[in-house]
């Protein structure tokens, strides 16, 4: 950097931004160093000196102009940028903007197979053990929730406001606000996007964010009967299938929208059932390191005989169930003649929930609450019904942009195995690393309750960040409807006390 016309330290992107010039600038750039002229402007704008910014973007200096000019607009936590590769300490709460929305607890309930451990609960039951067991771990008082937003899919029969009866299941008053949130697979992470933002735009401090699905218990419909069936026999519709599975934009099952997803970007059989086995590998692997432990709290299930003991569930019920070899011969199930989508490269059926407690810097400051999470970025994407399986690399960029950050800036990913296929095309698709992708498996190992998975991520991605003392994560969920969400986090520094 001397080349450049200054000595260069971890304290230089301070020097060249607040006492530099525009001909220092510029030898900075001819020097090679356009790319972390870049990353300083981009540190400059999230620590508030939008002033330099500015006066960068007049220079002439040809980085990304209509990026910077986002970012001096007010996009905050820019300041995130490759900040370990610089040598630079890992954030912690002290540092944040008072508005910045902290993750400051995560729970969840194993992930139970379909009509398996979990099936005797209801959802907003499942949903009501997370949300308890996150407010304690972030040691708040149940009366100083201010809201509730919790994501669930398959509703019927649960009663009038899933949501509420989750937050009173978990101990939670009944003045506390509670709305629930469906966008099918995107659910639980869109209810934790729809706090951050409660939380950037000072409407709340403490929100209990997260979804639940009980797939075993969505009852099927008789929709005929509602005007009289009069004579013959009646349909049973599968209300699983037709309010959470099925397109009806193509009236197709999401399996054959995988199916088109494989023959369009050549992904083929083999490709799949070898994500597929690497995800449980994953999975198996971090579990059996204790990686997921502190995610996970036990759901104690009555017992199916009078007077019989509960049954606690601790584990991943998928986990124990898959056969590597009869993976490998299950036949096509969506398309008999050259199908590729098999249901060992699918993400099987599950029942779960998982809950976030999310605050204020500001509150989580003045209270000592734990802090596992900043959240940095979001961004939804839509397009065609039937190409939901690319949804996740158009929702990605439009993330990363709101956090001020390039794509090689991630340090993990999680990118929700709805099938193998949507992970693979989605790596294929951005150029993703696939050793950080789904570092602790995903959902084709461990399952995919719909409400409840876009939640479990964004707790795994703190796992994962914090097993392998990492920074940065991205978290993508596509959904039904040609969708996807998309959250970027920040881990903090641990601090004692605080779980995952």
């Amino acid at each position: 950097m001397r080349e450049a016309g200054c000595e260069w330290d971890t304290a230089a992107p301070w020097l060249i931004l607040q006492h530099g010039s525009a001909d220092l600038v510029r030898r900075c750039r001819d020097a090679g160093l356009l790319e972390l002229v870049c990353e300083m402007a981009w540190c400059v704008a999230g620590l508030g000196h939008l002033e330099m910014l500015q006066y960068m973007v007049g220079t002439g200096c040809p980085f990304d102009r209509k990026l910077c000019r986002d970012v001096a607009r007010g996009a905050r936590g820019a300041a995130v940028f490759a900040a370990s590769a610089r040598g630079m300490a890992t954030a912690d709460l002290a540092s944040l903007n008072p508005r910045d929305a902290v993750i400051v607890s995560a729970a969840r309930t194993p992930l139970g197979a379909f009509q398996g451990s979990l099936s005797a609960l209801t959802a907003t039951q499942l949903g009501g053990v997370a949300i308890r067991a996150a407010v304690a771990r972030a040691g708040v008082r149940p009366e100083d929730v201010q809201e509730v937003l919790f994501g669930n899919v398959c509703s019927a029969n649960l009663g009038q406001a899933p949501a509420s009866q989750a937050a009173a299941e978990g101990g939670l008053p009944h003045s506390v606000p509670a709305t629930t949130i469906n966008k099918v697979c995107a659910s639980g992470m869109k209810a934790a996007i729809f706090a951050a933002q409660s939380i950037l735009a000072g409407d709340a401090d403490l929100i209990v964010a997260g979804g639940m699905e009980s797939m075993s218990g969505v009852p099927y419909y008789m929709p005929a009967l509602r005007g009289g069936a009069r004579l013959g026999h009646v349909q049973a519709v599968d209300g699983l299938v037709k309010d959470g599975l099925w397109d009806p934009g193509t009236d197709a099952h999401m399996g054959a929208c995988a199916e088109l997803c494989a023959e369009r970007f050549q992904i083929t059989r083999e490709d799949m059932d070898r994500h597929a086995i690497s995800a449980f590998e994953r999975a198996r692997a971090a579990a059996l390191a204790g990686h997921t432990d502190a995610e996970v709290v036990p759901v104690e299930v009555p017992s199916g005989r009078r007077g019989g003991a509960p049954v606690v569930v601790t584990r991943d019920e998928a986990l124990t169930k898959i056969d590597v070899e009869k993976l490998r011969g299950l036949r096509p199930f969506f398309k008999q003649d050259g199908g590729s989508i098999t249901a060992g490269n699918s993400s099987p059926l599950s029942d779960g929930a998982c809950a976030l407690v999310i605050a204020s810097a500001e509150h989580a400051r003045r209270d000592g609450l734990p802090a596992l999470a900043v959240v940095r970025g979001y961004g939804d994407a839509n397009q065609q019904p039937e190409w939901f399986t690319t949804a996740p690399a158009a929702a990605i960029p439009k993330a990363l942009a709101r956090a001020g950050l390039r794509q090689e800036q991630v340090d993990y990913w999680e990118v929700n195995q709805a099938f193998s296929v949507v992970d693979l095309v989605n790596q294929k698709i951005l150029g993703l690393d696939p050793a950080r992708v789904n570092a602790h498996g995903g959902a084709v190992a461990l399952g995919h309750p719909l409400g409840a998975t876009g939640a479990v991520i964004i707790s795994r991605l703190i796992s994962v960040l914090r097993a392998h003392g990492a920074r940065v994560g991205c978290a993508a969920i596509c959904n039904g409807g040609g969708g996807a969400s998309a959250i970027v986090i920040e881990a903090l520094r641990q601090q004692q006390g605080s779980h995952i």
